[in-house]
């Protein structure tokens, strides 16, 4: 009776996942901002992966979906890419990232285009500071 072995492909496929979790964490791609480092319970772990916009110091707004996500995108831009994903997954996290020695007005701007977007809330981004712990004393 012939049978399949099928253990040369476990083999093959064990191989396969080792190279692709070595590989995933440097195929990340961003900008360079400085957070601001404060101590804030983290966000809980929802099943949308969630959208971010970043903004950095000298103004300009990115946007981790579509193309071209380390070049920067105008206020009409951003206003199409984050409306588009909305509409079609309306349950969808947005989070700001916007850099220790951005303008204040210019994360604000940002986020008012969200807000017109149709983002319903807009968390931001933070790094504890070191040494602290993750989670806020109550």
């Amino acid at each position: 009776m012939s049978e399949i072995n099928i253990v040369p492909y476990i083999d093959v496929m064990l191989v396969l996942l080792v190279v692709f979790m070595i590989a995933a964490p440097l195929l990340t791609q961003g900008v360079k901002v400085d957070l601001p480092k404060v101590a804030a319970a983290p966000v809980q772990s929802e099943r949308d992966e969630p959208l971010i916009v970043t903004v950095d110091r000298t103004g300009n707004t990115f946007v981790d979906f579509g193309d071209n996500r380390n070049s920067p995108v105008s206020a009409d831009a951003l206003e199409q890419r984050v409306g588009a994903v909305l509409r079609n997954r309306p349950a969808t996290p947005v989070l700001v990232r916007g850099d220790r020695q951005a303008n204040y007005g210019d994360v604000l701007r940002a986020m008012a285009v969200l807000q017109r977007a149709g983002a319903p809330s807009v968390g931001l981004v933070t790094e504890p500071p070191p040494g602290n712990a993750t989670r806020p004393k109550r």
